[in-house]
């Protein structure tokens, strides 16, 4: 299977993620759209960079002069960390927004991989 271009990725999880906005009362649609937008590439961003972390590390090494020399995190790692804290903001907001669904429901589906 080919891999899929991000676009591709984040407009899956979009749609996913709009179906579980569907029956909003209008005035809380125009606010969970644009979290679904932010929470769908976030997520496609997260996966990647995942990867990256995974493949090459969690340190790189640095050298500052000729001798202060160290480990420090890689430019993956800090990106990560700082966007899984606004991932998982956005998706609170988003849960305090969509109806509650019963167990088995829209939280299954979209959980679902398809």
């Amino acid at each position: 299977m080919a891999k899929k271009k991000k676009e591709t990725r984040i407009a899956d999880v979009q749609d996913k993620l709009r179906r579980l906005c569907d029956g909003l009362p209008e005035k809380k649609r125009v606010v969970a759209l644009p979290l679904v937008d932010q929470a769908a590439f976030m997520q496609v961003t997260l996966e990647d960079l995942q990867k990256e972390i995974n493949q090459g590390g969690c340190t790189e090494e640095y050298q500052n002069g000729k001798n202060q020399t160290g480990n420090k995190a890689t430019a993956s790692l800090q990106a990560y960390n700082s966007m899984v804290k606004n991932f998982a903001g956005v998706c609170e907001r988003l849960d305090r927004i969509l109806p509650d669904a019963p167990i088995g429901g829209k939280l299954a589906e979209l959980m679902r991989d398809d």
